[in-house]
């Protein structure tokens, strides 16, 4: 049975708030809070995919430390450039 639209995007934000580390949390979760609404079926299915990443791995691609997997690096760049901008809103 698929998932209900509503549902989906209700878990894909709990589990952005959820992460494990607070530093991905901050990071996640507003970009969620954002941007989950407005992103297509294609989107979706790819950020929940970069949901299964484990915190470690996505906090060295966002910072840019590491790169990403070649499927995960635009929607890695998109959420690095939300954070980096939430960041310079706040200087």
């Amino acid at each position: 049975m698929q998932e209900m639209a509503e549902a989906r995007l209700k878990r894909l934000s709990m589990r952005s708030w959820r992460r494990g580390t607070k530093e991905m949390d901050l990071i996640l979760g507003p970009f969620a809070d954002a941007n989950l609404a407005g992103l297509g079926e294609g989107d979706l299915a790819l950020y929940d995919q970069l949901l299964s990443e484990n915190d470690q791995d996505l906090i060295t691609w966002v910072l840019g430390q590491v790169a990403p997997p070649a499927d995960l690096a635009p929607l890695v760049a998109r959420i690095a450039a939300f954070a980096q901008g939430r960041l310079s809103a706040k200087s």
